[in-house]
C-alpha cells in the first residue's frame, strides 16, 4: 500500500554548493525511494508551487535527510524558489527526447538545426545532467563536426538567447581564438577603435581553459557584469564597453557548454566557431577581426589549421549576416609579459600610458589588430589606418577613452599584487630558442590564476634573448604559500619550459 502522500516530501536545506548542476539527497529508506524505486544517479522531477526542476538523486545512508524529506543543494533551491521546509512532490520526468539526437550524433549522425535547437533548449532548460551535456560537448569535439552543422549550431546559439540590435549599420568587434598566454590585445584595441569613433560594444568571457579571459583580466579593473541596459548607457556614452558575456545570457547554452568543456580541459573546433560568431552576432556585430594566433605549442599549431580555421569562420560568418577578416598571427611565444588577469592588466595599462617598459609586442600586436578592423568597418578609405591606431595610442587619446570607459562601467583601479613570488632563474648561458605555451599557461594556473586574480607568471625571456647563468627567466605569482608550491612542484617535475641554446 502506498503511503498517504508517497509523493510529497519536506525540503531540507542541506548547505552543499553543487555550482549549476540540480542534486537532490534522500533516505535510502524513504517511502518515495521504494515507492517509485528511485536508484542513485537516477534523475527525478521535483515539483513546487508551480515551477518544476529535473534533478539527479544522491541515496543517502545516514542521518543527513529523514524519511520524509528531501536535501536539495543550493543550485537546486534557487532554481525551484523554495526554502528549507516547504512541501515539494517527486515524480519521474519524462524521457529527454532530445538526447536521441545526440546518442545519434556519437554514432556519426549529421544533426540539424533542427535537432540542435531541441537539444540546446533542453540544455538551457536544465533537463540534462552536467555528465548529458558532456556527452554532447564530446560528441561534437574535435573534428566531428561538418561546415552544415556548424552553421546549424551558429544559429541555433543565437536562437537561444537574446540579441541587441545597436541600430547602426557598423558595430565592431575583434576576438582571438585563444591558446597564447598573454595576448590581452583586445582592451588596447577597443580603445583606439572607440576612440577613433567607431561603436564597440565588446562582450568577452571569462577563462575556458586559459589562465585568464579579456572579462577576468577588465575585473581586475573595473565592473565587467552589466546588464543590457547599463551596457546600452556605457556604449551610448563612450561608444564601446569591455564586459563579461555571461553577464547578459546573449548565448545561454554557450555558457553551459564553456562549463563543462572547462571541466573537460577540451576546446571543439566546431563548437569553438559556433561559439565566437553566435556571440558576435547576438551582441549585434556587424564587422569582426579573428586572431589566430599559430606556433608549436599554441592552440592551433600549423598554418594549415589555421587556414582551415579561417575558411570555416568565413564560410559561417556569411550565413548569419557577419562581415569577418582573419589575421594569422605569430603563436610561438607569449604576447606581452603578464600571463593572469592582474599582470595582464599591468602589461595593458603599461601600453596604453605609453610607458618605457610597455610590453612592445603587445602594443604592435594591438595596434595591427585595431587597425585591421578600422580599415574593414570601410569608414577610413584615404588614410592609413596603422599610422592612425598609432597616433591614437601616441597622443593619449586611447588612454583617455580606456578610463572614460571604466568610469562608465563602475569605476576605474589599478590591479592588485600577488603577495608571494618564486624567481626562475637561468640554469645555463644561451639564447632561447623555444617557450612551452601549454605548461607556461599550465604553471599559471597552478599558481592560482584566474581564480586568484593576482596569480600568474610574469615571463621575460623572449625568443632570440641571450641570457647567462642567473638571469630571470620568469616570475611566479600566487596570492597563498601552498599555490605558490603546487606551482614549484609542477616545474621542479617537468622539462624545461623555456629553451636555452648555445
Amino acid at each position: 500500500m502506498n503511503h498517504p502522500n508517497s509523493h510529497r516530501l519536506i525540503v531540507k536545506d542541506i548547505g552543499i554548493d553543487t555550482f549549476h548542476e540540480n542534486i537532490a539527497f534522500m533516505s535510502a529508506d524513504s517511502y518515495v525511494c521504494k515507492s517509485e524505486g528511485f536508484t542513485a544517479l537516477a534523475r527525478i522531477l521535483i515539483k513546487a508551487n508551480g515551477n518544476s526542476i529535473i534533478a539527479t538523486l544522491n541515496v543517502v545512508k545516514s542521518d543527513l535527510v529523514g524519511d520524509g524529506e528531501v536535501g536539495l543543494s543550493l543550485s537546486a533551491l534557487r532554481n525551484l524558489h523554495v526554502q528549507d521546509k516547504d512541501t515539494v512532490t517527486i515524480l519521474h520526468p519524462q524521457p529527454v527526447q532530445s538526447f536521441a539526437r545526440v546518442r545519434a550524433k556519437m554514432y556519426g549522425a549529421e544533426l540539424t538545426e533542427t535537432d540542435f535547437d531541441q537539444i540546446l533548449s533542453d540544455v538551457i532548460a536544465e533537463r540534462y545532467a552536467n555528465i548529458e551535456v558532456a556527452a554532447f560537448v564530446t560528441a561534437c569535439a574535435g573534428t566531428n563536426m561538418t561546415l552544415p552543422e556548424i552553421v546549424a549550431l551558429s544559429k541555433s546559439m543565437i536562437h537561444s538567447g537574446s540579441r541587441i540590435d545597436w541600430g547602426k549599420q557598423i558595430v565592431a568587434d575583434k576576438h582571438c581564438v585563444g591558446g597564447l598566454p598573454g595576448n590581452r590585445t583586445t582592451p588596447i584595441v577597443v580603445s583606439i577603435v572607440a576612440a577613433a569613433g567607431l561603436m564597440i560594444p565588446k562582450t568577452s568571457s571569462k577563462a575556458i581553459t586559459s589562465p585568464a579571459g579579456t572579462a577576468d583580466t577588465m575585473e581586475t579593473m573595473t565592473k565587467v557584469d552589466l546588464s543590457v541596459e547599463q551596457i546600452r548607457e556605457v556604449v551610448g556614452k563612450e561608444g564601446g564597453c569591455m564586459v563579461w558575456g555571461g553577464a547578459v545570457r546573449l548565448s545561454p547554452a554557450d555558457d553551459i557548454l564553456i562549463r563543462i568543456e572547462k571541466a573537460l580541459d577540451i576546446d571543439s573546433e566546431g563548437q569553438m566557431i559556433a561559439s565566437v560568431l553566435s556571440k558576435k552576432a547576438a551582441a549585434g556585430s556587424t564587422h569582426v577581426i579573428l586572431d589566430i594566433p599559430v606556433g608549436p605549442t599554441a592552440k592551433v599549431r600549423s598554418q594549415e589549421e589555421a587556414l582551415k580555421l579561417e575558411y570555416y569562420f568565413k564560410a559561417v560568418a556569411a550565413t548569419i549576416g557577419l562581415e569577418v577578416e582573419v589575421v594569422i598571427t605569430d603563436g610561438s611565444q607569449p604576447v606581452g609579459r603578464g600571463i593572469g588577469p592582474a599582470l595582464e592588466a599591468v602589461d595593458v595599462l603599461k601600453v596604453l600610458r605609453n610607458e618605457q617598459d610597455a610590453p612592445r609586442d603587445l602594443r604592435e600586436r594591438a595596434v595591427l589588430l585595431a587597425a585591421r578592423l578600422l580599415k574593414l568597418s570601410g569608414q577610413f578609405p584615404d588614410q592609413d589606418v596603422e599610422a592612425l591606431a598609432n597616433q591614437i595610442l601616441n597622443d593619449g587619446r586611447a588612454w583617455s577613452k580606456f578610463q572614460a570607459i571604466c568610469i562608465a562601467q563602475g569605476g576605474f583601479s589599478e590591479p592588485g599584487k600577488a603577495e608571494f613570488k618564486y624567481e626562475f632563474l637561468a640554469a645555463k648561458e644561451g639564447i632561447v630558442r623555444a617557450v612551452d605555451n601549454r605548461n607556461l599557461s599550465r604553471l599559471a594556473k597552478l599558481a592560482g590564476a584566474p581564480k586568484s586574480p593576482t596569480a600568474g607568471v610574469y615571463y621575460e625571456a623572449p625568443i632570440g634573448r641571450r641570457v647567462v647563468q642567473g638571469d630571470l627567466l620568469f616570475t611566479i605569482h600566487a596570492a597563498s604559500v601552498g599555490e605558490l608550491s603546487y606551482a614549484v612542484d609542477f616545474l621542479n617535475r617537468i622539462q624545461e619550459i623555456i629553451t636555452i641554446e648555445p
